[in-house]
């Protein structure tokens, strides 16, 4: 049987943001309204609910912006409808030209599952407007929701929030490892700033054998035919993605073997914006023919001199990357770095007997970390699928809603 749906504009009502009225410091009060911005959306502790902002008032402004609690809140405005966001509101809020909230009528649409299922919805898609993204209620009401019984609408959404909440501790498991790294560096090395320790300095191009070499400039393609190629989309957390996840490019015997990746390679992103310059990764194993993309510039170190794990976290320090950005050369839309600033980089150099010891450390480490991201994928996985079912109706009681599919 066909699964009930409705228009969402038939099961909720719509706020556009507006010009803010002049408000307070937000530092807790009670009462009142916060004065919601799109940038709070990125909050620490926004990452679902928009628990604090950047300021309050004890008024309410505008009717149309001002929201009452229990609604979902996207942007609506310019290039924040790209990063798809969706947080839920719990209390009043007065919200900016740049967003707006759906609240649901409650005797018939949860909260929660509404919530679950805009994360279905990609905002770009449905945006108009070709030089400013706009979002209206013009563009979500017609929108057709699944509709099962409020009951099956909270047991849908508990479900995928406890998925989604082992999902989340799975990523704070890997983020907490990482941070481990990086304390038991600075614990045996000192900070490379003011290397307290003494160790022997010398410029990076000293423990290079072979590059920096940059990368090949070739489109890569979908997964298909060709050989798998690096990207900057190919890093996750410090590690790359199994290669079998990269994309692929067409690429000569020559050009495998100029631009050919082997284990203990560092993989440097060496144009993109200033966030991400100079971010790099170590190759593990790799598919036989493997190469890299031109943004990107490959360092084969000299293990004599420095151990291939030890100086890749080393240019990850602040130390390094403030190194790296004050060499960089910034145009529009992105900086780069150029061989020399790379060979130009001072690094330490301490006993090879600790570099080594370090190195066992963040293998066990990262060892723990790949188990994470193994059980995070089958998470991810789990709960793509369970969402899916949910929305498509597969999900439902047939004697709760009779109207499953």
């Amino acid at each position: 049987m066909t699964a009930k749906r409705v228009l969402l504009g038939e099961v909720a009502d719509f706020y556009a943001g507006s010009s803010l009225p002049e408000g307070e410091d937000w530092c807790s009060q009670e009462g009142g309204y916060l004065l919601a911005r799109v940038s709070d959306m990125n909050r620490s502790g926004n990452e679902k609910y928009i628990l604090t902002a950047q300021q309050w008032n004890s008024v309410p402004g505008q009717k149309s912006a001002t929201c009452p609690g229990g609604a979902v809140v996207i942007p609506k405005r310019g290039g924040a409808i790209g990063t798809n966001k969706k947080r839920i509101v719990q209390r009043a809020a007065v919200l900016d030209p740049n967003l707006m909230a759906v609240r649901p009528h409650e005797d018939v649409l949860d909260l929660d599952y509404l919530y679950q299922w805009f994360l279905t919805v990609d905002l770009e898609q449905l945006a108009s407007g070709s030089s400013v993204p706009q979002l209206n209620k013009k563009d979500l009401a017609p929108l057709s929701v699944p509709l099962p019984s409020l009951t099956e609408q909270q047991r849908i959404a508990a479900v995928l929030d406890q998925v989604d909440a082992l999902r989340a501790k799975r990523r704070e498991a890997i983020a907490l490892l990482d941070d481990l790294t990086w304390s038991v560096f600075l614990d045996t090395f000192g900070d490379p700033a003011s290397n307290p320790n003494g160790w022997r300095q010398c410029e990076f191009g000293e423990a290079i054998l072979d590059g920096p070499q940059n990368g090949l400039y070739k489109p890569a393609g979908d997964y298909g035919g060709g050989v798998p190629i690096l990207r900057i989309d190919s890093f996750r957390a410090g590690e790359l993605k199994p290669y079998l996840q990269w994309r692929r490019v067409n690429a000569s015997v020559l050009e495998q073997e100029r631009y050919g990746l082997r284990k203990f390679d560092i993989v440097i992103n060496r144009v993109n914006s200033r966030s991400h310059l100079g971010k790099c990764v170590i190759v593990g194993e790799v598919a036989e023919g493997a190469v890299f993309e031109s943004n990107m510039m490959r360092v084969r170190v000299d293990p004599s001199i420095v151990r291939p794990t030890f100086i890749e976290r080393y240019l990850q320090t602040r130390f390094a990357r403030k190194q790296i950005l004050e060499s960089a050369k910034d145009a529009v839309n992105q900086s780069s770095v150029n061989q020399r600033d790379i060979r130009g980089l001072l690094v330490f150099v301490p006993p090879m007997n600790m570099q080594c010891k370090f190195e066992e450390f963040l293998e066990e480490i990262r060892e723990h970390q790949r188990k994470h991201r193994a059980h995070l994928d089958v998470l991810d996985e789990l709960f793509t699928s369970l969402r899916h079912r949910a929305f498509s109706g597969t999900l439902w009681d047939h004697e709760t809603t009779g109207e499953a599919a």
